[in-house]
């Protein structure tokens, strides 16, 4: 017969009691019933939790509780801080301390009795926290333990999952601050994301916001959260502004995770820590609720397997009134739900091209020759799946050619901007001669396009004023009393301040100073990208693309900038594609045997002016690559598709995922003393 038991104080010496009482549990009932399968939390799938509530081996209070156990062993400062939060700071090896949780969903008797200091409250501007109508993690899951009790069934169709999400997403009953230290009268705002409620709604129980870089800078770490590291080595970043997203759900703190990404930032925290992420197609996804929304941010779910990662985008995938975007999804849905697709053996059926523009040894250094070999080997598995892999080889270019013939007409004016030599203008900008019928030129003789016209060069295009319109925008529909334009935030907030980071307050005050408002070029480049990329892999009839997550492994904390190189940005992660707005999923592809290093070099020539990818405010600054050096890191593989293609992603990726097995856990970060 199932005991239903409380695990109450299960932090420090309690830990094996309360284990020992949780493994009585699994193995109660009938003498002559067949026993139980043990439940393990480290590495748990949605339908493993699920299975385990339904079977009475565990209660979704439960489930709360053993990640929290996890979170208060191993969430802890990972950098030494000899100033303080806001000061420099210094690496340390072997941690054992990831800081990817910034805020906790417990009332404040429950998390001092659990051991969490003040810090980690859930608002800053509410000591007392009272509201009956803002229940915490641990009451949400008793009141679903209390409503499966009754009916025998599940609240949803995500009960039991436990999730964190970006600092970037408003959810009611905790502060949302983007990372940041403003000085907020209400740190809450009124009401949840319209994907947060939609994840409520089936069940989910939201237990923290994850640590970002502020403002979804790129710097690992953040004013109010602080630094945060990679739990394969936590001298290392977690990768771009998601971090604490994928990060958490590799140690295993949470089920899934939801993080954002404008360029890399859903693929890059997942392939830096040997997960899954899906940056879905733009117009799929509400940006509701979210700071910073902007033309080319998606809402992504991390996990650590496919077919998790398709089950939360199911909950909250499709139309919301509140962002106009996602009304060029209605008809675009899937008959099938998205977890029918992440269960496949077999790619028979599929073309996929290998975009080898991103895989050249002749064109990067030594520091991304390990991860192209490994993804070069990924390509191989697919074909062994039954693909058909179209792969031009080493060396090779996949849609060099075809970009050439259509570029110049469909980029147009961001096309002759590019090339000034061939489209020269005067003073004022005016054109020299007549563009026009040099770019007809072009399209009928592609021979006369510039030589280094390639999917690596096109790059993005500016948003004027975006980045201030969008936040005030946010920022006066949030109402707060103290905080109501960008201008507040540099002027009432603390910042760190630290010469190996770029500065967030200057970054705060560079947003301010556009007094236009222009997507014009953005969206010219975003059109004229689709229609490029679905011509050419029409040509050629492929359904998707294979390619790496990420150049190079990440880089040290506080190391510089990355240099960019033949069209490879400073943050190496590979995001053109998915910032145009196709969908894409990155899967553990496996690991690394050394890295490379950059450091500070005065001697050494200075970066372009625009080093592309990097955050808002970094330094120019001479660098000079060392090593290589011994160090197991991950490597993702992206799969990209057509707009509202995220079916024929999740076949692929979970094919390639269930014959690889390439997710291993950080094995500093195993399970806590007494953890069943």
């Amino acid at each position: 017969m199932f005991k239903r038991f409380r695990f109450g104080s299960m932090f420090g010496g309690s830990l094996l009691g309360a284990a020992l009482a949780l493994l009585a549990v699994v193995g109660s009932g009938p003498a002559d019933a067949a026993p139980a399968k043990a439940f393990h939390i480290e590495e748990a799938t949605i339908a493993q939790i699920q299975s385990a509530i339904l079977d009475k081996r565990i209660t979704t209070e439960q489930v709360v509780r053993l990640y929290l156990a996890r979170i208060k062993a191993y969430n802890g400062t990972c950098v030494k801080q000899p100033q303080g939060l806001l000061g420099p700071i210094e690496t340390i090896p072997h941690a054992g301390q990831i800081n990817a949780l910034s805020t906790l969903n417990l009332r404040p008797a429950t998390r001092k009795a659990l051991g969490f200091d003040e810090r980690k409250a859930r608002s800053m501007t509410d000591a007392a926290d009272t509201d009956p109508n803002m229940p915490d993690a641990l009451e949400t899951a008793i009141a679903q333990d209390r409503e499966f009790a009754r009916t025998g069934k599940l609240v949803g169709p995500l009960q039991g999952v436990v999730m964190a999400f970006k600092d970037q997403y408003d959810t009611f009953d905790m502060r949302s601050t983007s990372g940041a230290d403003p000085f907020y009268a209400n740190d809450r705002p009124p009401h949840d994301a319209t994907f947060v409620k939609r994840l409520r709604d089936a069940g989910a129980i939201i237990l923290a916001k994850a640590n970002l870089a502020e403002y979804a800078d790129g710097v690992p770490r953040s004013s109010f959260g602080g630094t945060f590291c990679n739990p394969y080595d936590t001298e290392r970043s977690p990768n771009v502004s998601s971090a604490g997203s994928g990060s958490s759900v590799a140690a295993n703190f949470v089920t899934c995770a939801i993080a954002e990404e404008t360029g890399s930032s859903v693929r890059g925290p997942a392939e830096a820590n040997n997960v899954v992420g899906m940056a879905p197609t733009q117009e799929l996804i509400s940006r509701d609720g979210m700071i910073q929304q902007g033309i080319n941010t998606r809402v992504g779910p991390i996990c650590r397997n496919v077919e998790d990662v398709a089950k939360i985008l199911q909950v909250y995938a499709g139309y919301d009134p509140k962002d106009p975007f996602t009304v060029f999804s209605i008809g675009r849905m899937p008959a099938q739900p998205y977890p029918s697709f992440a269960t496949a053996k077999s790619l028979k059926g599929l073309r996929i091209g290998v975009v080898r523009e991103y895989m050249s040894k002749k064109l990067f250094t030594p520091a991304e020759a390990e991860t192209i070999d490994i993804v070069g080997r990924a390509a191989d598995d697919l074909r062994k799946l039954g693909a058909d892999v179209v792969d031009p080889g080493p060396e090779g270019e996949l849609f060099t050619a075809c970009l050439r013939t259509y570029e110049p007409a469909l980029d147009n004016v961001l096309f002759t901007r590019r090339f000034p030599q061939q489209f020269p203008v005067d003073d004022k900008g005016k054109p020299v001669g007549d563009h026009i019928a040099r770019l007809l030129d072009m399209t009928m003789d592609p021979s006369l396009v510039p030589p280094d016209v390639n999917i690596r060069t096109i790059g993005q295009a500016q948003a004027i004023g975006e980045a201030k319109f969008e936040l005030d925008w946010y920022l006066r529909k949030r109402g707060d009393a103290n905080i109501k334009s960008n201008t507040d935030l540099v002027n009432k907030a603390n910042y760190f301040s630290d010469p190996k980071f770029a500065s967030q307050k200057e970054a705060r005050a560079n947003a301010d100073k556009p007094m236009e408002y222009n997507t014009a070029e953005r969206m010219l480049r975003r059109f004229a990208v689709q229609q490029l990329m679905l011509q050419c892999m029409q040509e050629q009839n492929l359904d998707a693309l294979v390619y790496p997550t990420a150049a190079q492994p990440p880089a040290r904390i506080g190391a510089p900038a990355i240099p960019p190189l033949n069209g490879r940005n400073s943050n190496v992660v590979w995001s053109f594609l998915g910032s145009q707005g196709f969908p894409a999923i990155t899967v553990p592809a496996g690991f690394t045997t050394e890295v490379y290093d950059w450091v500070r070099d005065p001697s050494a020539p200075l970066p372009p002016e625009s080093t592309g990818g990097g955050p808002t405010g970094t330094p120019r600054e001479g660098t000079r690559m060392t090593g290589p050096f011994p160090d197991k890191m991950p490597v993702g593989v992206d799969f990209v598709g057509r707009p509202f293609a995220e079916p024929v992603l999740f076949r692929i990726a979970s094919a390639y995922e269930a014959a690889t097995h390439h997710r291993m856990p950080p094995p500093d970060f195993g399970p806590v003393t007494g953890e069943p």
